[in-house]
């Protein structure tokens, strides 16, 4: 039962450490990330077994963390609010081609990130061609075009 209470427990602060790191961490991984995210792993892999190193209770960690993420999955099925809570909701950065600095901020996103996605995925060069761009849930740029006369 220590095993199951563990696993909850480690779940639990790794899912609020990565929403409080916010999206762009996950979305995108630097070397800095990387080397943090194998530390992360052994730190955790100490805290989940303790001094239990035994083929029985790593089953029992690794059965514990599914079944908390597939119940997870489904309360976030049925409640729009738990949804909000454990994934985010996208944040507006651009609007009509004016910056929000204070989304910009908030998410920890500079309007180069920006201004990359724009041009790499739309051919855009100026924030006057830019209509929306969002930082989506999952951590990645969404850059809407401004619509010409001919679209």
């Amino acid at each position: 039962m220590d095993a199951v209470i563990r696993g909850l427990a480690v779940y639990a602060v790794l899912l609020v450490v990565t929403r409080l790191s916010g999206r762009r961490s996950i979305g995108e991984m630097t070397a800095f990330d990387f080397v943090l995210l194998l530390i992360i792993a052994e730190t955790t892999q100490q805290a989940l077994l303790g001094d239990d190193f035994s083929i029985t209770n790593s089953a029992v960690l690794i059965l514990t963390l599914f079944v908390t993420d597939i119940l997870l999955s489904y309360v976030k099925q049925y409640s729009v609010a738990a949804a909000t809570f454990l994934d985010g909701s996208p944040t507006v950065l651009i609007c009509e081609g004016s910056p929000d600095p204070r989304a910009f901020k908030r998410a920890r996103v500079s309007l180069t990130d920006v201004m990359n996605v724009a041009r790499e995925k739309h051919g855009l060069r100026r924030l006057d061609e830019i209509d929306f761009a969002v930082l989506e849930a999952s951590g990645s740029i969404s850059v809407i075009p401004v619509r010409t006369k001919q679209d």
